[in-house]
């Protein structure tokens, strides 16, 4: 009892922070909100940069934005219905509700169009539809759900056994631990042995599967773990051609309470002095966010992106956030923390990496002192996540991986 009581005190006073923390925002982050995300609406609509409202006019294209399309059009050929001719499974992705998970409906859509995109056959299969008519009309040979009972109480799983009475399924599901707060796994995978669950897959790198003791258990009941990681999806992400970088900062993220106390230690004072972008689910000073659509637009204007991880991906080599790679994908100086992963992905010049919120804080003045070298680094991590980290490579790695 002490101890659930002292858990809500904790929740309550971290919720009391946050309060503060947000209102110590710079208020022209919040007054030009609005604004700033209709400017992008309009040009995620289909105007043109001279008729969208607000224009921030640019020059002729500066050097990132000139190799961010030399690089695009290279690998959209390169990957353009790849895999086609090899006969690849067909695939069934079951994707949340926009509304339910953002964050989980964004993900499995990006896999669902890189997997198209090289030639693999692959569908949503929406929350509110019944897997019968997606077995019968798209026939898949995989199926992807994940190990939550939001997701499997939602599939009617006598449908997949009388289907694979006449075709071949393989059913894979979040390699998910109960340190993340899911239920005890030893039922979970007696759940899964009766059902026919054939394999698991993880966001998580594959240095992070193979090291933590908590995934043993899937291992010794002899199930593989697939790993897909994030990677950048250059079909909406990439660098805008003449839109000047006018904005301190852009930040695209929500307000999760897993990621306060990072936010209290690294954004604190930067947000305070510097009025920026800032935008994500649950932030309580703005009405609406900013869709997907708009997202390479608003990053367009950014002299620094910014981006933190979460404490587990600071301590284990875990994974890179989405974030990683979408801000370098779209041209972006960025400015991170030191997550473990991060030195086996990129090259040392790719980012700004702090140690340190104070080292955090004065690398930031730092990039908006020095554009050049901001410019320099944005051009690195543009080549590279080109070269290893698009949402092509992760999905060409997956079949691989099934076959």
């Amino acid at each position: 009892m002490l101890r659930l009581f002292q858990r809500k005190l904790s929740s309550r006073w971290l919720a009391w922070q946050f309060r503060k923390f947000e209102e110590a925002i710079h208020p022209d982050t919040w007054t030009n909100h609005d604004r700033i995300l209709a400017w992008a609406e309009q040009l995620a609509s289909g105007h043109s940069a001279s008729q969208a409202m607000g224009l921030i006019p640019g020059g002729a294209d500066d050097p990132v934005v000139q190799l961010g399309s030399e690089l695009r059009q290279n690998a959209l050929e390169h990957f353009r219905g790849k895999l086609a001719s090899s006969c690849p499974p067909r695939v069934l992705i079951h994707v949340p509700d926009a509304h339910y998970s953002p964050g989980g409906f964004s993900l499995f859509n990006n896999l669902r169009q890189a997997l198209e995109f090289i030639g693999v056959p692959a569908k949503d299969l929406p929350f509110s539809c019944d897997i019968r008519e997606y077995l019968d009309d798209f026939q898949p040979a995989v199926l992807l759900t994940s190990d939550h009972e939001s997701y499997i109480s939602r599939i009617d799983w006598s449908a997949i056994a009388r289907y694979r009475r006449a075709k071949p399924l393989h059913v894979g599901l979040t390699a998910s631990l109960q340190e993340y707060g899911n239920t005890p796994l030893p039922g979970r995978l007696e759940w899964a042995r009766r059902h026919g669950v054939d394999f698991y897959y993880s966001f998580r790198a594959p240095e992070y599967l193979a090291t933590r003791r908590e995934y043993r258990p899937f291992y010794e009941d002899g199930f593989r773990i697939l790993s897909i990681e994030f990677g950048a999806n250059v079909l909406q992400y990439y660098p805008v051609s003449r839109v000047q970088r006018d904005l301190d900062y852009v930040f695209l993220a929500s307000r999760n309470p897993d990621k306060w106390p990072r936010y209290f230690a690294y954004l604190t004072g930067l947000l305070r002095q510097h009025p920026g972008f800032l935008d994500g689910p649950g932030w309580s000073r703005i009405s609406r966010w900013a869709p997907q659509s708009t997202h390479r637009y608003l990053y367009a204007r950014a002299r620094v992106g910014l981006n933190l991880h979460i404490a587990d991906s600071v301590d284990w080599p875990s994974e890179l956030n989405e974030r990683t790679y979408i801000l370098a994908a779209s041209g972006v100086p960025q400015l991170v923390d030191k997550a473990k992963l991060l030195p086996e992905r990129f090259s040392s010049r790719a980012f700004f990496v702090a140690n340190s919120p104070r080292e955090y804080a004065e690398m930031f003045e730092a990039m908006l002192a020095d554009e050049s070298e901001a410019r320099s680094r944005a051009m690195v991590a543009l080549r590279e996540v080109y070269e290893r980290h698009t949402i092509f490579h992760r999905a060409e790695s997956l079949v691989q991986q099934l076959a």
